[in-house]
C-alpha cells in the first residue's frame, strides 16, 4: 500500500508522530507501508529548515525512498521558507530536495505514484 501524510494539525505532529513513530520505522525500513509523499502545514514547515536534525534525517530517507517532500507555499512565505509569491515561489533555507506549492502542486507530483490512502495528522 502507498500512503501520504499531511502534516496539518499544531503542536507535536512532526516532532512527536513523525520523529518519534514514523521516521525512525522508515529509516529501519519497517513503516509497513510505502510512503510516497508528505506535504506540510504551518509550523510544520519548520521541520524542514536546513539544519534540522529531523529534517535532514527525513530528507535523507527522503531522496533513498523517493518520497515527496513538499510544504504549502502561503505557510512556508510567512515563516520565511520560501521567497516569491503564492502560486510562484521556490524555497529558500530548507533541507535538500523540498518542493513548495499549493494542492494543485501536491496533485502534480503525485500523479505518476499516486497514494493509495492519505493519512492527515
Amino acid at each position: 500500500m502507498k500512503v501520504a501524510y499531511i502534516f496539518a494539525t499544531s503542536g507535536h505532529t512532526a516532532s512527536y508522530k513523525l520523529g518519534k513513530m514514523i521516521l525512525p520505522q522508515l529509516e529501519a525500513g519497517n513503516h509497513g507501508a510505502q510512503v510516497v509523499g508528505m506535504f506540510f502545514f504551518d509550523d510544520n514547515t519548520y521541520l524542514l529548515r536546513a539544519g534540522d536534525p529531523m529534517g535532514e534525517r527525513l530528507a535523507k530517507v527522503a531522496a533513498e525512498q523517493g518520497i515527496l517532500l513538499m510544504m504549502c507555499d502561503q505557510c512556508a512565505l510567512e515563516r520565511g521558507l520560501a521567497v516569491g509569491e503564492p502560486g510562484n515561489c521556490h524555497v529558500t533555507g530548507t533541507v535538500a530536495g523540498v518542493q513548495v506549492g499549493c494542492f494543485p502542486d501536491l496533485y502534480a507530483a503525485l500523479a505518476g505514484n499516486p497514494p493509495d490512502q492519505v493519512i492527515t495528522l
